[in-house]
């Protein structure tokens, strides 16, 4: 496997957002007095220095052309930082309104739409998937991971709709898989979403299922890496939910996000596909490849701008950071925004909960001591009330549902952990929140 390879692939095994913003510790009874001392001082100066040190300086190139970070308080619109342009040979000014490919943060969004299901009393939580896709009544699992596709044993309990949003469905992921269950994936078209029209070894060797209904189909004929309920293992779970989305309520999947979703919360620029007239606030995209940043998806030529061969649940969406931040703010206001409901408020505060089923093993995905809810990491302890997920190109949103505050980055490179981008932002981040705390009344 060459270094390319590894680095890319570990997007998907190493999220950089798994110690996400670190700012639980913020009380609720300090609310008042951070909204008081952010009309008084600047909000973000670290992450403003931040974000200019990334992205140069007058004639001094940055490592990266672009960046976008935003922190929001309670009810209030986010304070944006954008600097740099949308790529090194686009001149385009980056902005809250650029288009980035947000990746495994589409997540969170088909996972909290699940629940809105759940909550409606059209799905059940611990409702056997088998219930809605008959092909997962029998599943067969792997006597050892990433072992024989021939030496394998009966599920001992039927995959369910909180497995398929926790990752504990013993589903594989076609990125991470190894060996002959790897081969098998990709052979079948389980692609986990598409990156570039430039051929990576590994990652698009063949063509995604034609349609979302026979990717489902031959996911079912797949045996299982994990019994299910065991582990948190990353999978395509997400992307399976999205079929489930489509059989219980009759409509695609991409148009049930759109007009359940999308529309309703004002997130206009949210979609699996750019229109070629939108072409112009695509940022593009780079491989690290040493301390070399390769352009593997242009916004003149992008795989964005086609139709995708099914909408991806789990990896899909191309956003903006205002569209994002408004998903966020809905999460935080419990399904209310610009003063309607637009999610019920079982279905967020369920969704940004631990679903986790009892004792399942974590990975080091997923650090001891946190949850995991619908489609996201969940704080414990100190991060009590977190809740979000980041992206194989460098986004990362997090939402503080006890709190209320909510906080972005978008950059777009992969694999994201190519540089100390995210942890950097974390902890400026922390200190400019723990500054304005401090702020003299």
């Amino acid at each position: 496997m060459s270094p390319a390879r590894e680095r890319l692939e570990a997007a998907v095994d190493r999220r950089m957002l798994l110690r996400m913003a670190g700012i639980a510790g913020v009380g609720a009874a300090f609310m008042p007095r951070l909204a008081w001392a952010a009309a008084q001082a600047e909000t973000m100066p670290r992450v403003r220095a931040l974000v200019e040190r990334w992205t140069g300086s007058g004639d001094a190139p940055g490592t990266l052309p672009g960046l976008v970070a935003s922190l929001a308080l309670p009810g209030r619109e986010p304070e944006f930082v954008a600097r740099g342009s949308q790529g090194f040979t686009d001149g385009t000014p980056i902005s809250p309104d650029s288009l980035f490919r947000i990746y495994s943060m589409t997540k969170p969004i088909t996972g909290i739409m699940a629940m809105q299901l759940v909550a409606e009393g059209r799905l059940g939580l611990d409702q056997p998937v088998h219930e809605i896709l008959p092909r997962f009544a029998q599943m067969r699992v792997q006597d050892r991971y990433d072992g024989s596709l021939t030496a394998l044993h009966p599920a001992p309990r039927a995959i369910t709709m909180r497995h398929l949003l926790t990752h504990t469905s013993g589903l594989g992921y076609s990125i991470i898989q190894t060996g002959p269950i790897r081969a098998l994936m990709q052979s079948r078209g389980l692609a986990a979403g598409q990156i570039s029209r430039i051929k990576v070894p590994g990652l698009t060797d063949a063509p995604p299922a034609p349609s979302l209904a026979l990717f489902a189909d031959r996911l079912a004929e797949v045996p299982l890496v994990y019994d299910p309920a065991t582990h948190w293992s990353y999978s395509l779970g997400l992307d399976l939910m999205g079929r489930v989305i489509e059989v219980v309520t009759g409509r695609p999947f991409d148009a049930f996000l759109r007009e359940t979703l999308f529309e309703p919360a004002g997130m206009t620029s949210t979609a699996f596909q750019v229109p070629a007239a939108q072409a112009g606030r695509l940022t593009t995209n780079y491989a690290a490849l040493g301390s070399v940043l390769v352009p593997i998806d242009e916004p003149g030529n992008s795989v964005f701008l086609e139709k995708p061969a099914f909408p991806f649940g789990g990896a899909g969406l191309v956003s903006t950071p205002r569209d994002y931040d408004r998903f966020l703010r809905l999460l935080a206001q419990r399904g209310m925004i610009d003063g309607k409901r637009v999610l019920a408020e079982s279905a967020v505060v369920t969704g940004t909960s631990d679903l986790l089923p009892p004792g399942a093993a974590l990975s080091a995905m997923l650090p001891a001591g946190s949850g995991f809810g619908a489609g996201g990491r969940v704080g414990k302890g100190a991060e009590s009330g977190l809740f979000g997920w980041s992206g194989a190109a460098g986004t990362v949103g997090m939402v503080d549902m006890v709190r209320g505050l909510r906080s972005q980055l978008f950059a777009q490179f992969m694999p994201p952990n190519a540089y100390e981008l995210i942890p950097q932002f974390q902890n400026a981040l922390k200190a400019d929140v723990m500054a304005l705390l401090e702020t003299p009344l």
